[in-house]
C-alpha cells in the first residue's frame, strides 16, 4: 500500500485522534490550566491501543499542577540503522481559547466541515502531532522496518517557554545525538514550501518603574512612574534604529523592540502613580548578541532614572539566542528533497521572529528545522486544521525517512 493510500484510508482515525486530543484542554498554569497530564494519558493510551509498543514517558516536576508533573512522550519505531535517528517533535499543550464569543463552535469539540477540523489545538500543534503519529503507523501497520530509527517526541510546555518540556529533556536526559535529524512540524505556510532554519534572538522584558505617588494636581510633589515608563518604552522601541542591520532571511528583515503588555497601576484618574509596569517583546537579528542589547537596555534605564527621578528594575521572562541550522545540513537537504517529491515544489529556507524549540536544540549543536503545511491558525478563534495538509505532511515525513 502506498503512503497516500494508507493515509487516505486513515481519515476516520485521524479525525478520531484530533477529536480526542481537543476534548482534553492541556493549558499551562500560566494560562490558568492544569498542565498536560490528562491529555498525555489519553494520547499514550491511544498510541498503545493502535499498535505502538515502545513508548517512554518523561516527567518534569512542577508543583503548580495537580499531578505535580509535566509529561512528555517518546515513541520509538526501530529502524535498520540506529546510528542516526529521525526525530519528529510536536507539542501537547495548547493556549487558552481567548474570547469565547469569537468562536462559532465549542473550541473543545472538533467540528468537521468542508475538509477542515475546527477546535482549539487542531492545528497548533495537533496537526504536527497527528501527522507524526500516522507517518509512524504507516510503517507499523504495513510491517515496514524504516531505514533509520524514528523517534516521535510529544513535549509539554512549548507555549510558555519549554522549561518543563524540551529544555528539561535536554538538561536531564541523553535522548539526543548531535547527528540526529530533527524536524519540528510547528510552523510553515499554506503551500508547505518554507523550511525554517533560523530564529531571531528573543528577549522579553518586564519593566518595573518606581517613583512617588501623589495627587493628580501636584505632579511637583511626586515622581510620575507612568510618565517615566512611557518615556522608557519609547527609548527601548528606538533601539530598532540602533540595531539596524537587515537580513532578507527574516520577515520583517530587521530587529524589533515592541512595547506590549501594560499592568494596572492606580485605581483613580486623579492619582499620579508611584509604580508602573510594562513589557517589551524584542526579536533581534542573530548578528547581535543579547549581551549587546541588554547593555543598551541598561543605558536607557539609567537615562530615564536620571531624567525623571525614578528607579527602574526589569526581569527577562524569556531570553533566547541560538545559531542557525545550515542550509547544507542533512536534515535541511533531505526535507527539501521530500517536499519536492511529495509537493512538487522547491523548498525555500527562511528565518522567523517567533521562538520554537528548535533554538534549544541548535544551541546544543543539533541541527533542527521547522516545517509544516499550515494556514497559520495558531492562537486564533475558530482555529482549524486542513485535513489534506495533515495527510500531506504525514506523507512528507514518510518520504523524509526514506530519504534518510
Amino acid at each position: 500500500m502506498t503512503p497516500r493510500d494508507f493515509l487516505n484510508n486513515s481519515h476516520r482515525d485521524i479525525v478520531e485522534l484530533e477529536t480526542l486530543l481537543t476534548s482534553i484542554p492541556a493549558i499551562a498554569p500560566e494560562g490558568g490550566g492544569d498542565g498536560e497530564t490528562k491529555k498525555c494519558d489519553a494520547l499514550e493510551n491511544w498510541l498503545k491501543n493502535n499498535g505502538f509498543e515502545n513508548i517512554e514517558r518523561y516527567e518534569a516536576p512542577d508543583s503548580r499542577v495537580s499531578s505535580g508533573k509535566r509529561p512528555s512522550l517518546v515513541v520509538t519505531i526501530p529502524g535498520k540503522d540506529d546510528s542516526q535517528r529521525v526525530w519528529v517533535m510536536a507539542h501537547i499543550d495548547v493556549v487558552p481559547v481567548g474570547d469565547l464569543s469569537l468562536w462559532n463552535t465549542d473550541p473543545w469539540k472538533v467540528v468537521e466541515k468542508d475538509g477542515k477540523l475546527y477546535g482549539r489545538g487542531v492545528e497548533d500543534n495537533q496537526q504536527g502531532l497527528c501527522s507524526a503519529v500516522f507517518a509512524g503507523l504507516y510503517f507499523l501497520k504495513n510491517g515496514i522496518v524504516p531505514a533509520h530509527t524514528i523517534k516521535l517526541l510529544f513535549v509539554a510546555d512549548e507555549e510558555n517557554g519549554s522549561e518543563y518540556g524540551a529544555i528539561w529533556l535536554i538538561r536531564n536526559t541523553d535522548l539526543f545525538r548531535k547527528n540526529d535529524l530533527v524536524l519540528i512540524p510547528d510552523g510553515g505556510d499554506s503551500e508547505g514550501r518554507t523550511i525554517e532554519i533560523a530564529e531571531k534572538n528573543l528577549l522579553w522584558l518586564r519593566v518595573h518603574v518606581m517613583g512617588k505617588q501623589t495627587h493628580g494636581s501636584r505632579p511637583d510633589s511626586g515622581a510620575n512612574a507612568c510618565l517615566a515608563a512611557c518615556a522608557l518604552s519609547l527609548k527601548l522601541n528606538a533601539l530598532e534604529k540602533v540595531f539596524d542591520k537587515r537580513d532578507p532571511l527574516f520577515e520583517p528583515d530587521y530587529s524589533t523592540f515592541q512595547p506590549t503588555k501594560r499592568e494596572k497601576n492606580v485605581d483613580s484618574i486623579n492619582i499620579i502613580p508611584g509604580e508602573d509596569w510594562f513589557c517589551m517583546d524584542c526579536r533581534i537579528l542573530p548578528c547581535y548578541s543579547l549581551a549587546q542589547v541588554l547593555a543598551k537596555v541598561d543605558e536607557a534605564c539609567r537615562e530615564v532614572e536620571a531624567q525623571y527621578g525614578v528607579k527602574v528594575e526589569y526581569t527577562t521572562p524569556q531570553k533566547s539566542e541560538s545559531p542557525a541550522t545550515s542550509v547544507e545540513a542533512p536534515v535541511a537537504q533531505k526535507l527539501a528533497a521530500a517536499i519536492k517529491k511529495v509537493h512538487n515544489i522547491d523548498a525555500k529556507f527562511i528565518g522567523i521572529g517567533g521562538g520554537t524549540v528548535g533554538a534549544e536544540l541548535r544551541r546544543e549543536g543539533i541541527d533542527a528545522v521547522v516545517w509544516s503545511t499550515l494556514d497559520n491558525q495558531a492562537h486564533q478563534p475558530n482555529e482549524y486544521c486542513v485535513i489534506e495538509n495533515l495527510i500531506k505532511d504525514a506523507e512528507t515525513l514518510i518520504e523524509l525517512v526514506n530519504e534518510s
